[in-house]
């Protein structure tokens, strides 16, 4: 009975939070678009700041932020009280976080914005509180209720705040036309690093080619094969594009009269999976396990030419699963 009703509060918070943030997107107004707008005006960077929960939020906005290509920093409100005032500069926008808008903590910060003309953001419930007065834009976080009975702990709040910031950092990644490719640039490593590699970083290179030209003989064309182990071979026009390829199942379905018979009679026209040069590898990898049939090579190719070879070890040992 106890792991009942610990499932039941489980379930109560999850559905208080989301029907806050429900309750959020549909409040959502012109204020949000002018914030992605000032935001991606700043010719300076975004700071963010809060305390207490509201500044773990704060951080994690930054780091989002930063990580879908804006300049973004946190700064906490008691160190800029001693000096990091000095990291935020006249293009700066500040993002300050305080579901009351009391915070006396940020008092400093909401008057150097003042002093020196920086455009102050506040995402808080009360627009009518010290920071929502100051501010030149307020983000309206719905009042809603702690998802705690006893304990008035920031839960809901700061599930809010998160989701809004999400939000704004989504919005800015669409409004500057944040590709994949800009992605990766900025997330190097781990699994998402290895996803965003593309087939041109991972391919074996034109020297690793198995190709052969139609006329070439079956007998020769599996020496080629055999030689390059990759279980496939190209076969390619006098301008080198890539006409067909024979693999393990051509063999098997010629396999009466194989060595009598040309690469070009023997390929299957057109190779169904190909990977152009810049799919990303998770896309490659994607492509190689569809069913319709799966593969475990791709030639890499661009204007109908084979570049390179991509094999799915390639993509494993890269850190793509």
């Amino acid at each position: 009975m106890i792991k009942q009703d610990t499932i039941a509060v489980g379930r109560r918070v999850l559905e208080t939070e989301a029907e806050a943030i429900s309750q959020m997107a549909a409040t959502l107004d012109h204020g949000f678009a002018d914030a992605v707008e000032m935001l991606f005006a700043a010719k300076g960077r975004i700071v963010c700041t809060g305390i207490g929960k509201s500044g773990h939020v704060a951080r994690k906005i930054a780091a989002t932020l930063a990580s879908t290509g804006s300049a973004a920093i946190f700064v906490h409100p008691s160190e800029a009280s001693h000096g990091d005032l000095g990291m935020i500069g006249t293009e700066d926008v500040i993002l300050a976080l305080s579901k009351t808008g009391e915070t006396r903590e940020l008092a400093d910060i909401i008057a150097y914005a003042a002093r020196f003309d920086i455009a102050l953001i506040g995402m808080t419930t009360a627009v009518t509180s010290a920071l929502g007065l100051a501010c030149d834009l307020v983000l309206m976080l719905p009042d809603a209720a702690e998802a705690t009975d006893a304990v008035n702990a920031p839960t809901t709040s700061t599930t809010l705040q998160m989701a809004l910031g999400d939000a704004l950092a989504v919005a800015l990644l669409e409004r500057r036309g944040f590709k994949p490719q800009d992605f990766k640039v900025l997330h190097p490593g781990g699994k998402l690093g290895a996803m965003l590699r593309t087939a041109a970083d991972l391919m074996h290179g034109r020297e690793e080619l198995p190709l052969v030209a139609p006329e070439t003989p079956m007998r020769q064309a599996l020496l080629v094969m055999t030689r390059m182990r990759w279980g496939i071979v190209g076969v390619v026009d006098p301008s080198g594009r890539l006409l067909g390829a024979i693999t393990d199942g051509d063999l098997r379905r010629h396999i009466d009269g194989l060595l009598d018979r040309t690469a070009g009679e023997v390929m299957t026209q057109g190779p169904r999976k190909v990977a152009p040069p810049h799919m990303l590898a998770g896309e490659a990898l994607a492509l190689m396990s569809d069913p319709l049939p799966s593969v475990t090579v791709l030639f890499v190719v661009e204007d109908g030419r084979p570049l390179g070879i991509l094999h799915v070890h390639d993509l494993l040992r890269a850190g793509v699963m």
